[in-house]
């Protein structure tokens, strides 16, 4: 098992600075993470900065709530997409959801898609927010509108992932869809314990740390 492989090294804190963007990406090149994942304003730097290596780039979309407008979500996308991104993680529409308003969660993913040119979408569900039954239909909506993936959380509310979380997301989605573990994951074990549970990526600010303390 590769474990740098399946993880997307992140650094999405709003205080993070150029010279931790750099250090960001050396990392990832130094320990051949899948991804690195920052916010819009530092793809530009960071698609430089890979440019020679195989880690991918990606950056987050409707960032941390999710309740932009379509309109602003698919206009980040396509700014992300000039700028070199390689994958999109976008929030999904909660409040949406909430309401029930199943072809407006669709209609919003559906266009985040379009407008990323082929190019690998993760839905964010934030499965702390929501009920066992509406992550099923986070799961089943994000799928049925064309993303790759569905991812657990933000990091940003009351917890990341969990194993039960990981285990209904993967029984909820087809065998081809992604499923990406993230919040709170910090140790080589608890990278184990979400892909044994299904996950297939795992987004973490801890990367270095994980690899450093399995070794």
């Amino acid at each position: 098992m590769k474990i740098p492989q399946y993880i997307d090294y992140t650094n999405l804190s709003s205080t993070a600075t150029s010279d931790d963007i750099n250090l960001l990406c050396n990392d990832a090149i130094k320990y051949q993470f899948k991804s690195v994942c920052v916010y819009p304003q530092y793809v530009n730097i960071c698609s430089e900065l890979l440019k020679d290596s195989a880690v991918l780039l990606c950056t987050v979309v409707g960032f941390p709530h999710g309740n932009n407008t379509t309109a602003s979500k698919v206009f980040e996308t396509k700014d992300a997409m000039l700028n070199g991104a390689d994958e999109i993680d976008m929030v999904i529409n909660l409040s949406a959801l909430k309401n029930q308003d199943i072809n407006k969660v669709k209609n919003d993913i559906q266009l985040v898609v379009s407008a990323s040119i082929g190019k690998v979408v993760k839905v964010i569900i934030e499965t702390c927010l929501l009920s066992y039954d509406e992550i099923i239909l986070a799961c089943e909506v994000s799928e049925s509108a064309g993303a790759d993936f569905v991812k657990t959380s933000t990091g940003f509310s009351t917890h990341g992932a969990t194993v039960k979380d990981i285990e209904l997301i993967r029984k909820s989605v087809s065998d081809s869809m992604g499923v990406k573990a993230s919040g709170g994951i910090k140790t080589y074990k608890d990278c184990i314990n979400m892909i044994n549970a299904g996950a297939t990526r795992i987004g973490t600010s801890s990367g270095v740390h994980i690899m450093e303390a399995k070794s």
